[in-house]
């Protein structure tokens, strides 16, 4: 993998979808995320007077948006983007290891609310799922989260707050959506078994990743 030579949105695109798959930050492979992949510009970093900046997180924003990809946590539960070309294989084998919600549970609710209202940041579903209690968040999140591992809940966007200049700011909140709401129902069907979706997956990854043992390898995938 070529790494430290992206500096902008565009450029992390066209990375995106020459991959398939591509891990925010940290993937346990050397060279295989996003950040390792911009140039040092682009990383975090904190100013004397405690500001800092981030352009690689700004990106985050107008890649999904503009970038005909899905993110979310997808990568053991880590962040993360997956190409249109390879998401109906990654739902596939996801929703076969991630069944289907079971009628009256909290993640049927999810994703009911969801489709209802289209988009929601997490602490607007959060309280119009009724998770408002003492410690509810973190359970809450916890849910979340496993339903982006199956691939029913993505980020469609990202929300800033404003100052009194109107100027964004902070670290901005997921608005959540389903990937059906973004790209359609036929985005998330796939001719192939799961485990078919799995194998071509993973011949996929071990080709562009010839550097990283099949555990890794599979360790992003499951």
């Amino acid at each position: 993998m070529t790494t430290s030579d992206i500096y902008n949105a565009a450029q992390l695109i066209e990375r995106i979808q020459q991959v398939g798959f591509l891990p925010l930050l940290d993937s346990g492979i050397v060279g295989y995320s996003a950040e390792e992949m911009v140039t040092d510009d682009c990383r975090y970093v904190v100013f004397s007077d405690g500001g800092w900046d981030w352009p690689l997180w700004k990106w985050k924003g107008p890649i999904v948006t503009d970038g005909d990809c899905m993110y979310g946590k997808f990568f053991n539960k880590k962040a993360g983007f997956v190409s249109r070309e390879w998401w109906s294989d990654l739902c596939n084998y996801r929703r076969h290891q991630y069944p289907a919600p079971a009628a009256g549970s909290i993640e049927e609710a999810i994703l009911a609310t969801l489709n209802e209202h289209g988009s929601l940041i997490t602490r607007q579903l959060r309280s119009l799922c009724g998770f408002d209690g003492p410690k509810m968040r973190s359970r809450f999140d916890a849910i979340i989260t496993r339903m982006q591992m199956g691939c029913y809940i993505v980020t469609g966007d990202f929300v800033y707050p404003r100052d009194r200049h109107n100027h964004e700011y902070g670290w901005g909140w997921s608005l959540l959506t389903t990937p059906e709401q973004l790209y359609g129902t036929a985005a998330c069907q796939c001719p192939r078994s799961p485990e078919e979706s799995f194998q071509r997956m993973f011949e996929h990854l071990r080709t562009i990743l010839p550097q990283a043992d099949e555990k890794k390898i599979k360790r992003i995938l499951l």
